[in-house]
């Protein structure tokens, strides 16, 4: 079973049990899945494959994360823990994220195989972190271990 097809299976069982928070996020999950096989040319009752699934949710993880920002810095608590009891269901379909230490170790690594890298060409290093990395560690994470890996150099 994909995870599409859970999803939707998991919008039932929501429905069933009165989980006001699971069922919105699932429904928003498909929602968003329909969106994105219509942006891609494809019929909505077509199902995205895995990996495209795994995508259109960590990017409604992040909404999220920038939504739980602004609204601490808006001083709205109430939509805060809203928003971080949907970040929490979202997260439990997402692959586990490298920690600091594993990215370090990754970081290091390649800092080896490419010898030094200048500051100048710190955003290529980055694209290429970035690349190898993509759904296995956060963006902000990688920026900043690269950062201080240099100041250290």
């Amino acid at each position: 079973m994909t995870l599409h097809e859970n999803i939707h299976n998991l919008i039932k069982e929501s429905l069933k049990a009165g989980d006001k928070v699971r069922l919105e996020v699932m429904r928003g999950l498909s929602a968003a899945f329909t969106n994105e096989l219509v942006a891609t040319g494809h019929t909505p009752q077509e199902m995205l494959s895995d990996e495209q699934a795994i995508a259109v949710i960590t990017r409604l993880a992040k909404q999220r994360k920038d939504s739980i920002e602004q609204f601490t810095k808006g001083g709205r608590l109430d939509l805060v823990e809203e928003e971080k009891g949907q970040l929490e269901i979202l997260s439990e379909f997402l692959p586990k994220l490298m920690d600091k230490a594993e990215v370090e170790e990754f970081v290091k690594n390649k800092m080896v195989v490419f010898e030094t890298i200048d500051t100048a060409k710190k955003g290529m290093f980055m694209a290429t972190l970035m690349k190898d990395l993509k759904g296995k560690a956060e963006g902000s994470l990688v920026k900043e271990v690269l950062t201080e890996m240099m100041k250290e150099s």
